[in-house]
C-alpha cells in the first residue's frame, strides 16, 4: 500500500466531514486533513516509513476501513457516547477541563 492507493481509496469511498479518532485527535474536515497528508508526503524528501503525514494518512486509513466494514460509526468504535450539536449546527464533543483537544 503507498500514498496513491490510499488516495485512490479515499476518491472513491468518502469520509465523514468529521472523525474523533482518539481521545486526543479530532479532525474536523477529513478533506483538508487528506489534503495536507497528500502535499506532506509529496514534498518529503527523506524515507516515506519516516514521514510522519504518511503514518497519519495510514492510520486514518486502516480506522475507515475497520468502521466501514462495522454498522458502528468512528465515535462508537473508540467509546464516545453520542455527540451534540452547538447553536452553528457542529458536532461538539463533551471533554474535561484537564483534558487536551489537539486538531490534527
Amino acid at each position: 500500500m503507498n500514498p496513491e492507493d490510499i488516495k485512490r481509496y479515499f476518491e472513491s469511498n468518502t469520509p465523514p466531514k468529521e472523525v474523533k479518532w482518539t481521545d486526543w485527535a479530532y479532525i474536523s474536515d477529513t478533506q483538508v486533513f487528506l489534503r495536507s497528508c497528500y502535499t506532506t508526503i509529496q514534498n518529503y524528501n527523506g524515507p516515506m516509513d519516516r514521514c510522519p503525514a504518511w503514518w497519519h494518512l495510514r492510520d486514518f486509513y486502516l480506522l475507515m476501513k475497520k468502521t466501514q466494514h462495522s454498522p458502528a460509526s468512528a465515535e462508537t468504535q473508540t467509546g464516545e457516547s453520542a455527540s451534540e450539536e452547538n447553536e452553528s449546527g457542529q458536532t461538539a464533543y463533551p471533554q474535561s477541563a484537564e483534558q487536551e483537544q489537539v486538531y490534527i
